[in-house]
């Protein structure tokens, strides 16, 4: 089931001053389709629309990132240094956090309600109304520490 009807989406951008495009359309419906816990960078979503034959510049795949974050359908994240990644924004209703390697990049979804919980009395008492909430924790994985911590051979 899709997230933003067409309908929604080209009246959105029609009241925003913009096109409704099959590139735009197509970007936005893979993100909805993406399995819950993946993420994309521009890259890699410019190397799915080329496998599916989509004859799309990497130029016009930033382009089009830039404006559904702009409009609030995309959420970019920054998973490792440098490296922005994408995921459909579903504010309020999906609350998720990230854990992130370093190292190689692993990212990992996971919920905790206290920090849900702490975020909104710290918004309440401020009085602020809470949009959205994501932690990202940076760390190394075990996978990579292994390596790191593994004798290496004599010379």
């Amino acid at each position: 089931m899709s997230f933003y009807s067409d309908d929604v989406w080209k009246a959105e951008l029609n009241a925003r001053g913009y096109r409704s495009t099959p590139q735009r359309q197509k970007i936005l419906n893979i993100f909805q389709t993406l399995t819950q816990g993946n993420h994309l960078s521009a890259e890699d979503l410019h190397d799915l629309l080329k496998n599916d034959g989509e004859r799309i510049s990497l130029s016009t795949v930033y382009r089009t990132l830039h404006l559904l974050v702009y409009m609030g359908l995309l959420r970019e994240l920054e998973l490792a240094e440098g490296h922005k990644h994408y995921e459909l924004n579903r504010p309020m209703r999906d609350h998720h956090h990230h854990l992130v390697c370093v190292q190689c990049g692993q990212t990992l979804e996971f919920q905790e309600a206290n920090i849900d919980r702490i975020g909104q009395g710290q918004a309440d008492s401020s009085g602020y109304h809470v949009l959205d909430c994501q932690l990202m924790l940076y760390g190394i994985c075990s996978d990579c520490r292994s390596r790191n911590t593994a004798p290496t051979a004599p010379n």
